[in-house]
């Protein structure tokens, strides 16, 4: 950025940060921590400085071995002595044999080129293999060579090291992000001011966890999602995949609540998977292990299709006695009444359908066919009117100025570390049932239209640059901001801001493409559809969500000029 001073990180600051993650999972968690995890850190603070930093390099690289003879810090005084001490002290291992089941890994560190010239290889093994990808050649090497042979003949010029700890690592960077997602390059993204994190009294944070079993339930899913990704990634069938998911699934424990978004999550990616992979009877039964979005819907289409015709129609009820979102709202009723309407030959049309065919049309030259948007737009400046693209972002925008300090409020024990993103509940539904009252006093506090652009105003100057997991910063977001807090009510802005808190995940999404108006205050929010595009449910909500409310809303369906 110009005019910035350019930041530069101090030589060791990878160490300086790893020991603050040590000490916030000492303070924070430390009741948690079992036998092996506190062993680790007692014995981490016992090496020298040199070796603390060669470990640290190792643990925030990806893999467990590594070359040492690859290895440049020049910020660590002799890599020699720290690699002899590391040895030592046993947080690295020489690779030896009793690595065989970390093969891959292991081998992995070596180039084809080199593989193929190390590897104890007859000549007439040599020709055919050097045709493959390296992972052929590892994987014939695993499958058809000693491994110790294998290790001998790689290690006789180069020395090769494991990294140990590793899981007493992963469970300390676990218990601090609270995530599999979480890195420690967040702190260098920070520091060097990339991101600008909000700022929180470190006290007031909670811990994420409240005991070991919630921590362990959340991580054992997390770990599973990663090992479903390889599986659905290699070449084995997706029957031996299915297979695998119901065998892990039957030797799950009860999950603590805390792990059960995240298993909700896991079951519809394998019934996704497995529906693509065309196996609907084993999509069917994993599914009916999940009554989360889009569990359920999944299940009635299938029931449909497999012939089960009153079970497809019992569950469309359940859908609309408590549906999640909207897509479940208009599914149960839309897909009911294409099931008796096969029974009674009628043919039905879907909510949507039915809202797009009834909306006007204009005529816009095909020239914008790749920019439809734009096209509409230009079509209501030709008539006199201002117009902006909108869609979620303004929208987005309002909901995090309005409520910033509520949604990064530390006595709501959602903020459990210096470097997130969003507090930890943010697509819960626990996120509104904590803070409605501080929402609804926060709203009744913007009683006219000055209270919203004083406030708006601002949160934006006070906060423009900080991360929010909802407001894209731009030079248009304020005016776009306020030219709907002057088109407005202010309780109808009120009133959308309460619907969106109600479910942060779905109805951040949906608004319609433009807002146009004119001098006179005459408005609209126009949702764009070309000739072969189709109407959302979510998009359908926020319309019918309008005329409730009186905000004007519409759906404009183009015509190309020929």
């Amino acid at each position: 950025m110009i005019g910035q001073q350019k930041v530069i990180l101090t030589p060791r600051y990878y160490l300086d940060n790893f020991q603050y993650v040590l000490a916030f999972v000492r303070r924070l968690y430390g009741n948690l921590l079992n036998e092996a995890e506190w062993d680790f850190i007692n014995r981490f603070e016992q090496l020298s400085p040199d070796a603390q930093c060669l470990y640290v390099r190792f643990s925030n690289r990806t893999g467990l071995f590594f070359r040492v003879g690859k290895l440049q810090y020049n910020e660590i005084t002799s890599l020699p002595a720290a690699v002899d001490e590391l040895i030592t002290a046993g947080f690295i291992e020489l690779l030896a044999r009793n690595h065989e089941h970390f093969g891959e890994l292991a081998l992995g560190v070596f180039t084809k080129a080199e593989l193929l010239e190390l590897l104890p290889l007859a000549p007439e093994e040599i020709k055919p293999l050097a045709k493959e990808k390296k992972e052929g050649v590892v994987q014939y090497a695993l499958r058809e060579l000693d491994f110790g042979e294998t290790i001998t003949s790689l290690t006789t010029r180069e020395t090769v090291v494991k990294m140990n700890f590793e899981a007493e690592v992963m469970m300390i960077k676990y218990l601090f992000f609270g995530n599999r997602g979480g890195s420690m390059t967040d702190f260098v993204v920070r520091d060097l001011g990339m991101v600008n994190f909000e700022r929180h009294d470190e006290s007031k944070m909670t811990a994420r966890f409240r005991t070991r079993k919630e921590v362990e339930d959340k991580l054992l899913i997390s770990l599973t999602n990663e090992e479903f990704y390889h599986l659905k990634e290699s070449e084995i069938p997706a029957e031996d995949v299915y297979n695998w998911f119901l065998n892990w699934n039957e030797t799950l424990p009860d999950l603590a609540p805390i792990a059960q978004p995240g298993y909700q999550k896991l079951v519809c990616k394998v019934g996704a998977y497995l529906e693509r992979q065309k196996l609907p009877e084993q999509a069917l039964t994993v599914y009916e292990l999940s009554d989360q979005v889009p569990a359920r819907e999944r299940r009635v289409r299938l029931l449909f299709k497999n012939g089960s015709v009153d079970e497809a129609l019992a569950l469309c009820d359940e859908i609309a006695m408590s549906p999640l979102n909207a897509e479940e709202r208009y599914f149960a009723k839309d897909f009911r009444d294409k099931i008796l309407g096969i029974g009674e030959k009628k043919r039905t049309r879907k909510a949507t359908t039915r809202f797009l065919s009834d909306a006007d049309s204009v005529d816009i030259p095909a020239a914008y066919r790749h920019h439809v948007e734009a096209g509409v737009m230009n079509y209501y400046l030709e008539r006199g009117y201002d117009a902006a693209f909108t869609e979620n972002y303004p929208w987005r925008g309002l909901f995090g100025l309005v409520f910033w300090d509520i949604i990064y409020d530390t006595t709501v024990s959602a903020i459990h570390h210096p470097l997130q993103r969003a507090p930890s509940d943010f697509y819960l539904p626990d996120f509104y049932l904590k803070r409605e009252e501080l929402f609804k006093k926060r709203l009744a506090e913007l009683q006219t239209k000055d209270d919203w652009r004083r406030h708006t105003g601002r949160m934006f100057n006070a906060k423009h640059g900080i991360t929010n997991v909802l407001v894209d910063w731009s030079d248009e977001l304020l005016a776009l901001v306020q030219r709907m807090i002057e088109l407005l009510d202010a309780e109808q802005l009120g009133l959308i801001l309460l619907e969106m808190a109600r479910n942060v995940r779905e109805h951040s999404r949906g608004f319609p493409d433009l807002l146009v108006w004119n001098e006179q205050g005459d408005y609209d929010f126009v949702e764009v559809k070309s000739p072969t595009d189709h109407l959302g449910p979510q998009q359908l909500h926020w319309l019918e969500f309008f005329q409730t409310i009186g905000v004007r809303g519409k759906v404009v369906r183009v015509i190309w000029e020929a």
